[in-house]
C-alpha cells in the first residue's frame, strides 16, 4: 500500500472515530445527567381542629382483657384511660404524625440529593442511523462499515442535584413548620376535649347513680304508706281507696327505678366506650366531690386566660401563619430557580484495571417564561386558603369569647339552683313527714300523702339535675379556659 493511500485510509478513518467517540459519550450523559429538580409540588394544608360533636370522642380502641370482677374507677382513672385509647385523640395523634411527614417532605427540596450508580453497557451503533453516510471512492480500496461493534463499557458514578436558591421552596418549609405547630396544638386540643367528653360522660353517671338512691328511698317510704293503708283498711280506719291510691304511687315509683337503673347501665356503656375499656368490662364509679366551689373569676380574666391557654385558638393562628407562608410559595414560582447538577466516577473497558476518572459539572439557572396560568391559580387557590383561616380564627376568636360567657352563666346559676333545690328537698320532706303522720293519726287521707311524696320526688330530682348542671359547668368552664384535662380533676379534687 502507497504512503498516498495511507494516508487518505487515515482521513477517512479518523472522523468516523471522532462521530463513534462522540455519540458513546453524548448516550452516556444522556443515562448518567441527572435532570435538573423541579420545584416540589408540596401544598401544606394543616388538618381542621377536632370538634368535640365529632363522633369518633365518642368511641375509643378497647385497651386490655376483661375481668371478672368490676374495677373501681374514679374520675381521674378514667381520664386516665380516655387519654390512651379514645380514637379522636389517636386519630388527631396520627393527622400530627402526617404533617411532620410533610415538613419533612418540605425539607427535602432543600437538601442536596445524592444517588449512586454501577452499570455494565454492551452497545451496537447503526452509524447510517446516525446520519454517517460517508462512502470512501472507490479508488481508495477499502470500505467503512455501517455497523460498529458490539463493544462494552462499565461505569460506576455518584450523581448529585443541588437546589442553590428556590425561594418557594424556602417558604414552603417554612409553612410545614408552622403545620407541625398547629398539629401539636390541635393534639393538646384533642386531649381536652377527651377529658371533657370523659369528665360528661361520668358525672351522667353519678347523676343516674343518685336518681337511683333516691327512688329506692321513695320506694321505701311509699311502701311504708302503703303497709299503713293495708294496716289501717284491715282495722275498717281507712277506706279502700286510700290503698289503692297509695299502691299506684308504689307502682309508678318501682316503674321509675326500673327506667333509671336502665339509663344507669347504658350510660356506664357510654363511658367504657370513650375511654377503651375491655368488652364488657364491669367497673364502679365514686362520687368526685360535686359540691367542690369553684372560687370566683372575672370574666375579664376568664376570657384572656381562655386566649392563652386554649389550644385550638393558638393552632389556628399558627395555620393562618401557615397558610401566609403558603401564599409566598405560590407567588415565588415565579422566581428563578438556581441549581447545580453533576456526576463522578470511574469509567473504562475493565472497571479495576483499565478505568478512568469521568465527571461532568452544570450550573443553571431557570426561570418562567410561560405557564398557562399554573401560577396565577396556585395564588388565588393560596390566598381562598388564607382567607378562610383567618375567618376560623376570627370565628374561633368569638366562640372562645362566647364558651367562657356561657360557662360562667351556667356556673352561678346552677350554683344558686343547688342551694334553692337544697332548700327545697328538706321543705318536701318536712311536708311528707307531716302528711303521713296526719294520715297515721286518722286526720286525712292519702290523697295528701300522695302529693307529698310526689313533691319529695321532684324537689330530688331538682337537686341531682341542678347538681349534675353544676358539674357540668364546671367541666365546660375547665374546657373554656382551655386547661380542662387538669382543671377537671382540680375542680373535682380528682387524682390520676
Amino acid at each position: 500500500m502507497s504512503y498516498r493511500r495511507r494516508i487518505l485510509r487515515a482521513l477517512i478513518l479518523i472522523p468516523c472515530a471522532l462521530c463513534l467517540v462522540l455519540t458513546a459519550a453524548l448516550a452516556q450523559e444522556r443515562a448518567q445527567t441527572p435532570t435538573p429538580p423541579q420545584r416540589p409540588a408540596i401544598s401544606i394544608r394543616p388538618e381542621l381542629p377536632p370538634q368535640s360533636g365529632d363522633p369518633s370522642y365518642r368511641g375509643s380502641v378497647p385497651q386490655g382483657q376483661a375481668t371478672t370482677t368490676p374495677i373501681p374507677l374514679s374520675l381521674g382513672e378514667a381520664i386516665r384511660r380516655g387519654l390512651k385509647a379514645n380514637l379522636g385523640l389517636l386519630t388527631s395523634t396520627e393527622a400530627s404524625r402526617e404533617s411532620r411527614a410533610q415538613r419533612v417532605r418540605a425539607l427535602s427540596a432543600l437538601l442536596p440529593r445524592l444517588t449512586g450508580q454501577i452499570s455494565a453497557t454492551e452497545q451496537q451503533l447503526n452509524l447510517q442511523a446516525l446520519g454517517f453516510l460517508v462512502t470512501p471512492p472507490p479508488s481508495s480500496g477499502f470500505s467503512i462499515p455501517s455497523i460498529v461493534g458490539p463493544y462494552g463499557y462499565q461505569t460506576a458514578a455518584v450523581n448529585a442535584q443541588i437546589s442553590l436558591f428556590d425561594y418557594s421552596a424556602i417558604t414552603n418549609f417554612k409553612a410545614s413548620r408552622e403545620s407541625i405547630k398547629a398539629a401539636a396544638l390541635s393534639v393538646q386540643n384533642a386531649r381536652d376535649l377527651v377529658a371533657q367528653a370523659v369528665g360528661n360522660a361520668y358525672l351522667h353517671i353519678i347523676a343516674d347513680g343518685a336518681r337511683i338512691t333516691a327512688t329506692q328511698a321513695e320506694i321505701d317510704a311509699d311502701n311504708a304508706v302503703y303497709t299503713n293503708a293495708v294496716r289501717r283498711h284491715d282495722a275498717g280506719t281507712a277506706i279502700g281507696i286510700d290503698v289503692l291510691r297509695s299502691q299506684v304511687e308504689l307502682k309508678q315509683r318501682q316503674q321509675i327505678l326500673i327506667a333509671v337503673k336502665n339509663q344507669f347501665e347504658k350510660d356506664k356503656l357510654t363511658l367504657g366506650r370513650v375511654i377503651g375499656l375491655p368488652v364488657g368490662q364491669d367497673f364502679t364509679v365514686a362520687d368526685p366531690a360535686p359540691s367542690v366551689p369553684l372560687e370566683t373569676v372575672s370574666l375579664k380574666d376568664a376570657v384572656a386566660k381562655a386566649y392563652e391557654n386554649r389550644a385550638d385558638f393558638r393552632a389556628a393562628k399558627a395555620r393562618v401563619t401557615a397558610a401566609e407562608f403558603t401564599l409566598r410559595s405560590a407567588k415565588a414560582e415565579r422566581y428563578p430557580t438556581l441549581t447545580a447538577n453533576g456526576y463522578y466516577g470511574a469509567q473504562g473497558l475493565r472497571m479495576f484495571s483499565n478505568s478512568h476518572g469521568v465527571f461532568s459539572a452544570t450550573g443553571a439557572l431557570q426561570f418562567n417564561i410561560f405557564d398557562g396560568g399554573r401560577i396565577k391559580s396556585d395564588i388565588l387557590q393560596s390566598n381562598s386558603e388564607l382567607q378562610t383561616r383567618r375567618n376560623e380564627l376570627e370565628n374561633l376568636r368569638g366562640q372562645v369569647d362566647y364558651e367562657v360567657r356561657n360557662a360562667l352563666l351556667d356556673l352561678t346559676a346552677a350554683g344558686t339552683q343547688v342551694d334553692v333545690a337544697r332548700s327545697n328537698t328538706e321543705l318536701a320532706g318536712q311536708t311528707l313527714k307531716q302528711g303521713q303522720d296526719r294520715f297515721a293519726a286518722g286526720v286525712t287521707n292519702t290523697v295528701e300523702v300522695v302529693q307529698a311524696q310526689q313533691a319529695v320526688a321532684d324537689a330530688n330530682e331538682n337537686l341531682i339535675s341542678a347538681q349534675y348542671q353544676y358539674n357540668v359547668a364546671k367541666v365546660a368552664l375547665a374546657r373554656a379556659l382551655g386547661l380542662a384535662e387538669e382543671n377537671i380533676q382540680l375542680y373535682f379534687n380528682a387524682k390520676p
